[in-house]
């Protein structure tokens, strides 16, 4: 019960927030998120401990140096105020993934990426970037 409150708590702190960083992110009429496309792939990376993965289609991936091919599974994305959530299931836990616009450092390379991302799998919260083919990281393609 308590995970499933830190999640809404969550996707409820996802759509409330807004930035104002100058960014080409933009926000529909009604308030929703629309700077990445319903089409556009998500990929998304983070360390301590490294993770990463992508979602589109319905799919994401999810991998570790532990399962480096990755796993797949179905997901559903839900456009909030100032950005994505991305919603499934992985070996049985929960996996909900929030990407937010902002200037974000993986500590790890010289990359500048453009989206946040924070995920909650399985009860652990973990923080990371994110990126789209159309709005990619700026810094080198292999550091």
């Amino acid at each position: 019960m308590k995970l499933q409150i830190l999640v809404a708590s969550s996707l409820i702190l996802l759509a409330a927030c807004t930035a104002d960083d100058g960014a080409s992110n933009s926000v529909k009429d009604g308030g929703t998120f629309d700077a990445i496309s319903a089409g556009e792939v998500i990929h998304y990376t983070g360390t301590e401990p490294f993770w990463g993965g992508a979602s589109g289609a319905g799919m994401a991936t999810y991998s570790t140096p532990e399962n480096p091919d990755g796993s797949e599974f179905p997901v559903e994305r839900f456009a909030g105020n100032n950005g994505l959530g991305i919603s499934g299931s992985l070996n049985g836990a929960s996996f909900d993934l929030m990407i937010t616009p902002g200037e974000c450092s993986d500590g790890m390379s010289d990359r500048i990426f453009p989206y946040t991302a924070t995920l909650l799998v399985g009860g652990e919260q973990r923080q990371g970037c994110a990126w789209t083919d159309s709005q990619p990281f700026s810094g080198p393609e292999a550091p």
